[in-house]
């Protein structure tokens, strides 16, 4: 229907109903007069009481507040911004709510560049994509590089916007990078209501393998994990599936132990198996019911897949050629059989697999391979050996295959992702590799392909890094945490029993430290320990009251707290009762603290300091023993100084154990001391004897300075907070108190220097390998001769061993 007033004329909606119609005329015609005053609206002029309630319909309508209608749906609607934008997830592997954005933009499909790519970016493409919200989001391709053009790039959001298009980016088409470095989402598997999926379209219209396991063809009770043999079951959307056996070649098997964890195959017992198919057909002839013990029966064959070609450099099943059987196909695998694979496992996991630990071929020379940072085993920023000296791998032209090359030469399974950016850390010296080309069957990192290069070339923000793939050991679900505020802290309960029934129970507080909590959130899968508590008396323990467990002493190495030395049977704890059980708190990032050996062999001297300058040093026991008997104030003690830098090259900030209600103010030196030992100075003879010693009795933890890109956090004065920010370091210098050893005892001879940074693990950190470092020295009572300076393991083992054998038989400096 159609209303004119003067000249205003409105067009009504048509009332579907008669029942609708009444309503809207008995709310126009309810207004009272006094909402429609000539004092509200001054333009208008006295009419009449049919004309307001006749503006007072036309106004409902304009405002559907005003009739209490119900709130506008939250289901997305179709944007004016969005039209002519079509997107997709695209790449593998990965699941219906992860991938490669891709957008359609005037006919043609292209990628998104993962500079400034945020979490607030993948909320809006989630959104577009029909998803609640994102989880997450990849960077440099890791669901593969697209094709086509770069659409968005420098994509900045806030996580508000409609549309991708309401986000600020250099502009539709205009970039500068690669498909390398494609950006991706992952988004929660949770749909907006009502969404429709107008402009989005899934890429691949085939099937894919989301996940591949081992299922052991014979069932004998509890088989010892990770399974290393077994049939060979795909998971595709309809659920598991076996893999057809014809044309199955060694690169296959290759492929998927790489993918379940392992670094290698070995050939399988077929005749095993075509004795274990004869017997199965029999039973089944003979009996309705299905062996309990034989699991690979004709009733369970469920074949989704065949024609299986790998390459074998292959990081997941769905890079190589597959054929998957269809729905209405009869007959499946004629005259063929389920596939079957044995993995050899790598030397961390032979043990809990039953096998003979297999010996890994080791490379040619010096060259070696190792992993630093990484929360997780397995994953880590990739370091290498040369010429006795560890150095990092730069970024460029990282991949999935040698990423691979690394996790296989280390004992583990493919690459599940290559990593760069520092993402596990920056590391700190060389740079020895950059531009790795791998084919993927190179034993070792050095075989490849690889460009040296020069500082100037790459830096360590550049450093390159992998997660590889694992085998599942199941230890996790012998482990738990409760009481605690969030899943990453509360007391430890551990599972005990078998072949009986299974329990779970506490652990006794006595002793449990750091390297302790760390192997139990390790076993959790949360990372690293911030802390190792000895007393939970603030968290509840609910039912669980027994303590099972106690004399834990681990090396912070173990995979699981059944690996640490323990009491197996009598259970000796001092303080009894739930309150003194282990309590952890977990965190996915630590510090790593590194001292800067070169800088202690270059500073390194002699001085002959008068007693009457050392009242102060005295208070704090920086001085030897007999200086307690010494004629004061009168004479001198010896001391060898030195500078110390330490940095911190972790992924969390260094921070004191203790809180700021218990550190302690010395008058002398002005400041708080934050935690009761630090660093240790020793002096060793050649079989390790300690001839004199020094320590940082307290410590104030500051940042001296800090890397062009970082601020500093810390700093002592005034009572602040202390600590060590990520890509800082805490200078000492030799001209200070204590930053000493007092040799005045030591008699002339070949000796070694030690600094040893957190001895008694009493703050967690990534890696305590590197908290050690070892100089020669000869002293022959006037002077000292420092040299050959290194941390504790950055050297070669044959290195180390000469080191050991002739320390200070050589010298390279004179003070």
């Amino acid at each position: 229907m159609s209303l004119s007033l003067g000249l205003l004329s409105v067009s009504f909606p048509l009332m579907t109903s008669l029942s609708q119609t009444r309503a809207w005329l008995s709310l126009s015609f309810s207004l009272p007069l006094s909402l429609w005053s000539t004092q509200t609206f001054p333009a208008m002029q006295p009419v009449s009481v049919w004309q307001w309630s006749l503006w007072g319909l036309l106004l409902c309508l304009l405002c559907s507040s005003c009739l209490g209608s119900p709130s506008p749906s939250t289901a997305p609607e179709k944007r004016a911004e969005s039209q002519g934008l079509r997107f997709r997830l695209a790449g593998f592997p990965r699941k219906p709510f992860e991938g490669r954005v891709e957008i359609e933009r005037a006919g043609e499909w292209g990628t998104i560049c993962d500079d400034d790519f945020t979490l607030q970016a993948a909320h809006v493409l989630c959104r577009e994509l029909g998803f609640t919200e994102a989880t997450g989001w990849t960077h440099s391709a890791k669901y593969g590089p697209g094709t086509g053009r770069i659409w968005l790039d420098n994509l900045s959001c806030s996580g508000t916007e409609k549309s991708v298009t309401e986000c600020a980016s250099r502009g539709w088409g205009n970039s500068d990078c690669t498909h390398d470095e494609d950006a991706g989402v992952i988004c929660k598997d949770q749909r907006l209501p009502g969404f429709s999926d107008f402009n989005v379209i899934e890429v691949e219209h085939n099937l894919q393998v989301e996940e591949v396991r081992l299922r052991a063809a014979v069932g004998r009770g509890r088989r010892p994990l990770p399974v290393t043999e077994g049939l060979v079951e795909v998971r595709l959307p309809d659920g598991w599936s076996q893999v057809c056996d014809k044309g199955w070649s060694a690169h296959n098997s290759h492929v998927v132990c790489g993918m379940l964890g392992f670094p290698s195959e070995k050939r399988v017992n077929t005749a095993f198996y075509r004795k274990l198919r004869k017997r199965a057909a029999k039973a089944s002839a003979r009996r309705p019911k299905p062996l309990g013990r034989l699991l690979a029966q004709r009733q369970q064959h469920s074949f989704g897949l065949h024609g299986v070609a790998c390459m074998g450099t292959e990081a997941h099943l769905s890079l190589c050629s597959l054929e998957f059987y269809r729905a209405n196909d009869t007959a499946r695998c004629p005259g063929g059989a389920p596939a079957v694979v044995s993995c050899v496992p790598g030397p961390l996991y032979a043990a809990s697999s039953g096998q003979k630990k297999q010996q890994q071929p080791k490379p040619q020379g010096e060259a070696r391979v190792r992993l630093k940072g990484g929360s997780h085993p397995g994953e880590g920023r990739v370091e290498v050996l040369k010429a006795g000296t560890w150095g990092t791998v730069c970024d460029r032209k990282w991949d999935l295959l040698a990423a691979s090359v690394v996790c296989r030469e280390l004992g583990f399974g493919s690459a599940r992702e290559a990593l760069s950016g520092a993402r596990m850390g920056q590391g700190m010296g060389a740079i020895h590799l950059s531009e790795v080309r791998c084919s993927g069957q190179e034993p070792s990192l050095w075989k490849c392909p690889h460009k040296n290069i020069t500082a100037e070339d790459c830096s360590h923000s550049q450093d390159a890094g992998v997660r590889c793939n694992l085998p599942y050991t199941g230890v996790d679900t012998k482990i738990r945490l409760s009481g605690g505020r969030s899943r990453h802290e509360g007391r430890v309960e551990v599972q005990i029993g078998g072949p009986g029934p299974l329990r779970w129970g506490l652990i006794c507080g006595d002793d449990w430290g750091t390297l302790e909590a760390m192997v139990a959130c390790r076993q959790l899968g949360l990372g690293y320990a911030n802390h190792g508590l000895q007393e939970t008396w603030y968290w509840d323990s609910g039912n669980v009251t027994e303590v099972v467990m106690s004399g834990v002493r681990c090396t912070g190495t173990e995979l699981s707290l059944d690996q640490c030395a323990h009491h197996s049977t009598h259970i000796a704890c001092k303080r009894t009762g739930t309150h003194f059980t282990a309590g952890v708190i977990c965190s996915e990032t630590a510090s790593d603290l590194l001292l800067h050996s070169a800088l202690v062999q270059e500073t390194a001297y002699i001085e002959d300091r008068p007693l009457h300058m050392l009242y102060c040093a005295a208070e704090e026991n920086c001085l030897a023993r007999s200086a307690r008997s010494a004629n004061w104030p009168y004479g001198h003690r010896r001391l060898l100084r030195f500078s110390s830098q330490i940095h911190n090259l972790g992924r969390a900030d260094f921070r004191p154990k203790a809180g700021r209600h218990s550190w302690v103010w010395h008058e002398c030196h002005g400041h708080y001391h934050s935690m009761d030992i630090f660093t240790h100075y020793d002096i060793l003879t050649p079989n390790g004897t300690k001839v004199a010693e020094g320590h940082k009795a307290s410590f104030c933890l500051e940042d001296t300075e800090c890397q062009e890109d970082v601020s500093k956090r810390y700093e002592c004065a005034n009572f602040g907070e202390q600590g060590i920010t990520v890509g800082c370091w805490d200078l000492y210098r030799h001209d200070i108190d204590c930053q000493w050893i007092d040799i005045t005892d030591v008699k002339p001879g070949n000796y070694i220097l030690q600094v040893v940074i957190n001895p008694n693990f009493e703050v967690a950190e990534s890696d305590f390998t590197n908290n050690a470092m070892k100089c020669n020295c000869k002293y022959d009572g006037h002077r000292i001769w420092v040299h050959n300076c290194h941390i504790g393991d950055a050297l070669s083992e044959e290195a180390n061993r000469k080191f050991e054998r002739y320390p200070g038989q050589t010298s390279n400096q004179i003070i």
